[in-house]
């Protein structure tokens, strides 16, 4: 037998933009943003404006039932080929299992969405595989800190704005994995892009509109430690304690730690070829690769060791464990000594 297909996020939003709807999607996971596009697409999609108000049922799980869902969902649609029920916070409604029973023989005219945020269902009981049979099991996960450039590259193209790898780098590094601020940031650049074509976000930008330097941020810092430029690392550290607000050492430790970890990763992988990183790795810019090519250059997999534990030291010092004293700034620099000597 065939495996069944994956149900991806832009396979589900090409469906519904070009009306291909299915009776039931379970939308299920840690991250909202997902789950949130998935469902404004459908309200967009499955009712004219015209048939909403007859049509269209929005619960939500604080104030529902299994029984309230189950009869929203076996009425027939007025004056129209089809009704949309949203459950919204599915996650509060206790025996949603239940719901099992109507989402094995569901009503074809109804398009039934449940939203079920932050958690995750059992993928052996009956609810995940009846939705699964009968429509659309989506488990929105967590996008890892590291591939928040590339989400930031793919939404842009959406909108056919380009941006370079630097420019993504920069405002990862500053909005962090907030999707729902991250594209709202986004969307804000894009409209201040003159009207004209190719569109494309770049540092200059950034820098006079969001106010991160475009010499001295995460990006530069990491393409400096990679190449063990002491020079400019420690001027980018200096700036960091003179502008703590917009550089806080909450934000550059775990950019320092994921590149350090997947440098341990680059340096144990079987295929350590430009190539080979980038698939090993999931990352999208030559210039990423290129750092850690540069990285396990200048830094042995003994030495990666030891500098994941001094930046989970730095960590634990910065939230005041064990440091009654130190600022920011000295645990930075004294931890960028320890880097690059």
């Amino acid at each position: 037998m065939a495996k069944k297909e994956e149900h991806t996020f832009e396979k589900i939003s090409e469906a519904i933009k070009a009306k291909k709807f299915v009776p039931v999607y379970l939308l299920i996971g840690e991250e909202p943003f997902f789950i949130d596009r998935i469902t404004d697409l459908l309200i967009e999609n499955v009712l004219d404006d015209s048939e909403r108000d007859f049509n269209q049922t929005i619960l939500y799980g604080a104030d529902t039932d299994v029984a309230a869902i189950f009869n929203a969902a076996r009425r027939f649609p007025m004056m129209a080929e089809r009704q949309l029920v949203v459950v919204r916070e599915a996650q509060l409604i206790r025996d949603i299992e239940m719901l099992a029973n109507y989402v094995k023989n569901p009503l074809h005219s109804t398009v039934l969405v449940i939203n079920y945020k932050y958690k995750t269902l059992d993928s052996k009981k009956a609810l995940s595989i009846a939705s699964d049979k009968m429509g659309v099991l989506f488990e929105s996960k967590k996008i890892p800190d590291y591939r928040i450039p590339a989400f930031i590259t793919s939404f842009l193209q959406s909108r056919a704005t380009g941006i370079d790898s630097k420019s993504a780098q920069m405002l990862a590094d500053y909005l962090g994995n907030d999707l729902s601020r991250l594209c709202k940031e986004l969307d804000k650049l894009a409209i201040l892009l003159p009207d004209t074509s190719p569109k494309r976000i770049t540092p200059e930008l950034i820098e006079q509109n969001i106010g991160i330097s475009k010499e001295f941020n995460n990006f530069e810092l990491l393409k400096a430690i990679a190449t063990k430029d002491v020079l400019k690392s420690n001027r980018i550290i200096q700036y960091f304690e003179k502008n703590p607000k917009n550089n806080p050492i909450q934000v550059t430790l775990p950019v320092l730690f994921n590149y350090f970890s997947n440098l341990l990763i680059c340096h144990y992988s079987a295929d350590r070829s430009e190539h080979g990183l980038m698939l090993t790795l999931g990352l999208r810019f030559d210039s990423q690769v290129k750092d850690y090519m540069l990285g396990m250059k200048n830094y042995s997999a003994m030495k990666v060791f030891s500098l994941i534990r001094d930046i989970r030291t730095a960590e634990a010092r910065s939230k005041g464990i064990e440091n009654a004293s130190l600022t920011d700034g000295y645990i930075m620099k004294e931890l960028l000594y320890k880097i690059l000597h």
